[in-house]
């Protein structure tokens, strides 16, 4: 698609300046997050380890020792004012002390601007001993709800590569997120084989520019109806490169003061124990109770009720945005501890991981892969092909990053495919992330399927609170597109 096609979807704020424009087996092998890249960009400029996967877990390629990830979901300024937290040298510098201070070692990112650098935030979180998992999607650049099929195009992986050769060069990423509930309901289920191709197409491309072997993951909605053929999807079949590597679940299931048994917990350690893959929670933390969290939850995800199987998790989230989910309050260089915050740092400092490897597993196998059927799940295990304009990115890499101001989602027209992917591997953009972000709005940022003392969460729809979702309006819609994001 012409990039003044795009530019006439967003509108000439948008649009500043714009011309010229891929594993070793999941199931029985291990994942390293370590190496060089010569063709891309430089690794190893840090001094935190990589982290590498063995089996269902994590570990610390230096020491050997397992690794739990103890973490916040982050992006300040949340759907009203999305901006790219590592971005900014004040912004990260303002944070980390209080990610410190929480004890924590990985923070999650739902959307950066991959125009801009990110190599001081980077080397602070180093620093602090912080690792990142980011999602590769952004607002406008995702995989569709509606028109999957649209989405999955050239320029919508050159997004993603463009973001990838950003942060593969940094060996405090942990891992990168493919998508973020993109199947949310009972009847999104026919999304999975776009997201799985997308897997496969990041994974190939980390191999084709001779990057390190960062895991490729995804973010699922806790959906009763699908949560397991959804796990089981992702990490079936035969290309290891199509499988994921790491596997993050967006759990809001205990509330309050609940336990192991009333929560769900323990029956989502039976549902998953045979999973071949790391497992963590990539949301947790219901907010349906009355007053601060209490954040009972802590124990038990850090404890050998859960090590076997999960390796910790993400709070949802640092910074208090209009769903109420803060650990503190955001105002201007101000920073001002909520009772949340409070109250999840006394958890953390309770409780100390499980001694040795914590019973996880090294060779169980990969997942079969769950029978294609109507209403129930309908994405077959034959993924598309990646499209052929995309091969060039492979040889010459993504070219110049276009930032967050780019919508990707309809780009159906064969002929405007083939004039966009030709360009884009030689486009330049000036970022658009601050016009962008004010009305960037993810289709999965509101709402929890959670109850307070529910066993589980049974909502056939969850809403993840986070901002990675994907958008779900057709073209037509333009800039309503844009704004779903967020909703």
């Amino acid at each position: 698609m012409k990039f003044s096609k795009v530019c006439a979807v967003l509108a000439s704020a948008l649009c500043v300046s714009a011309q010229d424009s891929t594993g070793a087996s999941a199931g029985t092998g291990t994942s390293t997050a370590s190496g060089a890249s010569s063709t891309g960009s430089s690794s190893g400029n840090g001094t935190l380890p990589a982290i590498e996967i063995k089996g269902n877990a994590f570990f610390d390629s230096s020491s050997g020792e397992r690794f739990y990830i103890r973490g916040v979901d982050y992006q300040p300024g949340g759907s009203s004012n999305l901006t790219d937290p590592l971005g900014d040298e004040t912004v990260c510098s303002r944070d980390i002390p209080y990610f410190k201070e929480l004890g924590l070692n990985t923070i999650r990112v739902y959307t950066i601007d991959n125009s801009l650098d990110h190599t001081a935030c980077m080397k602070l979180l180093d620093e602090a001993g912080i690792y990142l998992i980011l999602d590769l999607n952004t607002p406008g650049a995702s995989i569709s709800r509606y028109r999957p099929e649209c989405s999955y195009n050239a320029d919508y992986l050159q997004s993603v590569f463009a973001t990838v050769d950003e942060f593969a060069k940094f060996d405090n990423t942990l891992g990168f997120f493919a998508g973020n509930e993109v199947i949310n309901s009972e009847n999104t289920t026919n999304t999975a084989v776009y997201v799985k191709a997308t897997v496969r197409d990041i994974k190939k491309y980390l191999k084709a520019r001779n990057y390190r072997k960062v895991p490729v993951g995804y973010s699922a909605a806790d959906v009763s109806s699908n949560r397991l053929l959804a796990a089981e999807y992702f990490n079936c079949g035969d290309d290891a490169d199509a499988r994921i590597d790491m596997f993050g679940v967006n759990d809001y299931s205990w509330c309050g003061s609940s336990s192991f048994q009333v929560s769900g917990y323990a029956q989502k350690m039976q549902l998953y124990k045979n999973y071949s893959i790391p497992i963590f929670l990539s949301e947790y933390g219901c907010n349906k109770v009355p007053g601060s969290r209490p954040f009972t939850e802590v124990t038990a995800i850090y404890s050998d009720l859960m090590s076997s199987v999960f390796s910790g998790g993400l709070v949802y989230e640092y910074s208090q945005e209009d769903n109420k989910y803060g650990l503190v309050q955001i105002d201007g260089d101000s920073v001002t501890e909520l009772q949340d915050y409070k109250n999840l740092k006394a958890e953390f400092q309770k409780v100390q991981n499980p001694q040795g490897d914590g019973g996880y597993s090294e060779n169980n196998k990969y997942s079969d892969c769950p029978a294609y059927e109507k209403g129930i799940w309908e994405s077959n295990s034959t993924l598309p092909s990646m499209p052929d304009a995309a091969s060039a990115y492979f040889k010459s890499g993504a070219g110049s990053p276009l930032g967050t101001g780019v919508i990707t989602q309809e780009m159906c027209d064969k002929e405007d495919d083939d004039d966009s992917s030709s360009s884009s591997v030689t486009a330049t953009a000036t970022s658009t992330s601050k016009s962008a972000s004010a009305s960037s709005h993810s289709s999965s940022a509101s709402g929890s399927a959670s109850h307070s003392g529910s066993a589980s969460s049974t909502s056939s729809t969850s809403k993840s609170k986070g901002i990675a979702g994907s958008v779900e309006a057709p073209l037509a819609y333009g800039i309503m597109a844009f704004f779903s994001f967020l909703i």
